[in-house]
């Protein structure tokens, strides 16, 4: 026997010698499988829906991409078979190490030679599952070979031949980032491991060998596989070599892929908040419900390619579980649909509109400043600020005359709630929302009596949640979207009279008290008992509706994320229809009662009086708070009150005085309306020329003739002159207009 021969025996001896010393002595302790398997975290998070639903993956880990732990049974026979035979024949032979192996290989380990024809499979794992040889760069020296074969026997001796190769294709670099068995299928081949077929199978085994090689080489190697798997010449190396070239550059695993992908940051964000930042689970479970979720997204998807030719291109939707709370749908954008898909529409502020003005009666009618019946005046109002004028307008533009409370909410004009605004104060409105949990950026008091038409800016699921307070009577608590492992009480804060919020929802409730706007057949009425508000922002840019059923809150937000207008959408075609279709899905197969009046409401006849020959409104029985009912509501006169302050009473004209202007007064500043477009305001001129034929100049060109006119402001400086019919100038006042004006909207063809 020459000296060749004996050294490679030599060195045998002395590893088996080293192996038996480090077996008898127990010193050398590996994890079990279970532990293994158990400390495996995927680079994705699996959001889940409250009944275990998967919702949406999320990358978490952005150094390396595995995918979710595969049980052998899922794994493809295909793949098993060319592992082995590409990597370790003798695997179900061997004790950990392959003997012959090692005796072919171990003069060349010995001398650092490049071989990897003695590493078997578990050997393999070792060096994946040891903490010193797992971030080992490079070659390894003799001792961690032998150290790695140590590992190996130990791994035989307590696993079975089935959990090596499982935890083997699970902990596995292919290729890149790629690590485990499940990232490579869905990221190359885009399919689960059970389906990949021996083609793939091939490639996949080339890739252990070979991780970062040119295609051309993997090629080379699949097609060696496949030969060794079936009959060599029915393999057709060519078309493998296509083959190979084009999947090891596919990426087909999304960094994110599912049905809520803006929840799913919610959950995850809110998870480490109750963890204090610990490191990320592999799972939630969330509140929502997956079928619920799927509803609101085709629904809402749907309803914007409905919209498209109004410019609209974004959408939100969120549904509330008024007594505990939890979150059952969020939907954050239209998805493809939108150019702004990573905006979460549910958390970004946007001003309100009108949908403030539920919670603005409930507290005047709270606080007994109002009632349900108590009448106000929807007429032009001038309210004097520190900033000039405000004067709020309708959005038609149209006055309604003596309106009740019930009919100023339910059909949302507008001069009726900033005049409700004054009574309470715009900071004590600030202080209510608070207390119904809508943090405003600013104080009342910055906002002004625009705070009432809703030029504040809030999050959609800020204010569906208010709404759900007002649901619950009143009683305010926070949301929340993951699910407790137990279930927890809600804790409850007042934040409103329970009556008055009964009374706020019984109104909005109310289809006849919405027809003056919305018609007698309005998208807003349900078949089942519902209360619901609409709301539309400063030109058009935002649309909402918001409201409840016995068990539910539901808001939609219709708009762009980039804060462009919308081109004629009204509350009852944007975000309105969308609002009932949800809700019908939600009841279905379940009832929506209205809800039993709170202790200490009262309900009584009311009537009310006359108004140019007919009655304000039609009598009704009337809810109230016990001690403010009272069977009559009547105005005599609303001419002296619309006057605006400093206005002169008329002169008669047979006195032979001259006509001069009443309204508006020298030196006034008007404010144009934040929310309301310019087009839509009008400055009531007034003059006590009555029955005089007198004519309007505006910075000297003639306006209009008769004693009383209307004026569309445009910023600037102004003079006004009144004439008489010969072109004489009566009376000269200087007014000036704060605000942006508005261009004229272009032809669409």
């Amino acid at each position: 026997m020459t000296p060749r021969r004996l050294r490679p025996l030599r060195w045998r001896a002395v590893l088996a010698a080293l192996l038996l010393v480090q077996a008898a002595t127990g010193a050398w302790a590996v994890d079990s499988f279970e532990q293994v398997r158990s400390e495996f975290r995927p680079s994705d998070l699996r959001v889940l829906d409250r009944n275990g639903e998967l919702l949406q993956r999320v990358r978490a880990d952005a150094t390396v991409r595995r995918g979710q732990w595969t049980a052998l049974a899922d794994v493809s026979p295909a793949l098993r078979t060319a592992l082995v035979l590409s990597e370790d024949r003798r695997f179900y032979e061997h004790s950990g190490v392959d003997w012959r192996a090692v005796s072919a290989a171990a003069w060349a380990n010995l001398w650092n030679t490049k071989t990897r024809g003695a590493s078997t499979i578990t050997m393999q794992l070792a060096g994946l599952i040891e903490e010193d040889l797992r971030h080992k760069s490079g070659g390894r020296s003799v001792g961690e070979k032998i150290g790695q074969a140590i590992t190996a026997t130990q791994l035989d001796r307590q696993w079975r031949k089935d959990q090596v190769l499982e935890a083997y294709l699970n902990l596995v670099p292919f290729r890149g980032e790629l690590v485990g068995i499940d990232a490579l299928s869905r990221t190359l081949f885009d399919k689960a491991p059970h389906g990949l077929d021996a083609r793939e199978a091939a490639v996949a085994a080339a890739l252990v060998r070979a991780p970062n090689a040119k295609p051309a080489l993997v090629a080379q190697r699949a097609c060696e596989v496949m030969r060794s798997m079936a009959a060599p010449e029915k393999v057709d190396c060519a078309a493998l070599d296509m083959f190979t070239s084009a999947v090891v550059q596919r990426r087909a695993f999304d960094a994110s892929e599912g049905i809520a992908p803006h929840l799913a940051r919610q959950a995850l964000r809110a998870a480490r908040e109750q963890d204090g930042h610990a490191s990320s689970p592999t799972e939630l479970r969330t509140t929502l419900r997956a079928p619920l979720q799927r509803f609101a997204l085709q629904s809402l998807q749907r309803h914007l390619r409905e919209l498209r030719g109004r410019n609209v291109e974004d959408g939100a939707l969120i549904v509330l579980d008024n007594a505990s709370g939890e979150v059952l749908a969020w939907v954050g954008s239209s998805g493809p649909l939108s150019r702004a898909a990573e905006v979460d529409a549910v958390l970004a502020p946007r001003q309100p509109g009108s949908t403030l003005k539920p919670l603005l009666y409930a507290q005047a009618i709270a606080e007994r400043r109002l009632t349900a019946a108590s009448l106000l005046e929807d007429s032009s109002a001038q309210i004097a600020t520190s900033g000039g004028l405000y004067i709020p307008q309708n959005y038609d533009r149209h006055f309604k005359g003596p309106v009740s409370v019930r009919t100023a909410l339910a059909a949302s004009l507008n001069v009726p709630a900033v005049r409700t605004l004054v009574m309470v104060s715009p900071d004590a409105f600030a202080r209510q929302l608070q207390r119904a949990g809508i943090t405003l950026a600013q104080s009342g008091d910055y906002y002004g009596y625009s705070l009432a038409l809703g030029s504040a800016e809030l999050t959609l699921l800020q204010l569906a949640n208010a709404f759900r307070t007002l649901a619950n009577g009143g009683r305010a608590s926070g949301t929340r979207v993951l699910l407790p492992p137990r279930p927890q009480p809600v804790a409850f804060t007042p934040a409103l009279d329970p009556r008055a919020a009964f009374i706020v929802g019984d109104i909005l409730s109310d289809a006849n008290a919405r027809t003056r706007t919305f018609g007698v057949d309005s998208v807003l009425g349900t078949r089942f008992w519902t209360a619901v508000k609409t709301g539309t922002s400063k030109d058009m840019r935002d649309n909402w509706a918001v409201g409840w059923s016995e068990r539910y809150t539901v808001g939609v937000w219709i708009g762009n994320a980039s804060g462009a207008p919308m081109w004629d959408v009204s509350g009852t075609t944007g975000a309105a229809p969308l609002w009932a279709e949800t809700l019908r899905f939600l009841h279905q197969r379940e009832p929506s009662r209205a809800p039993a009046p709170p202790p200490g409401l009262v309900q009584a006849p009311v009537r009310f009086g006359d108004w140019n020959g007919e009655p304000i409104e039609a009598a009704r029985s009337e809810w109230f708070i016990a001690g403010t009912e009272q069977p009559l509501f009547a105005m005599e006169t609303i001419a002296a009150r619309a006057r605006p302050a400093g206005a002169a009473a008329a002169v008669d004209p047979k006195d032979g005085n001259p006509a001069r202007i009443t309204a508006p007064t020298q030196g006034t500043i008007l404010a144009l309306d934040p929310d309301i477009p310019p087009r839509h305001q009008r400055v009531n001129f007034e003059s006590d020329g009555a029955g005089r034929d007198v004519q309007w100049r505006i910075d000297g060109k003639p306006f209009a003739r008769g004693a009383s006119t209307q004026w569309l402001p445009w910023p600037g400086r102004h003079t006004v002159e009144l004439a008489d019919a010969q072109g004489q100038v009566l009376d000269t006042i200087q007014l000036e207009v704060r605000g942006a004006g508005v261009a004229a909207p272009a032809r669409r063809r």
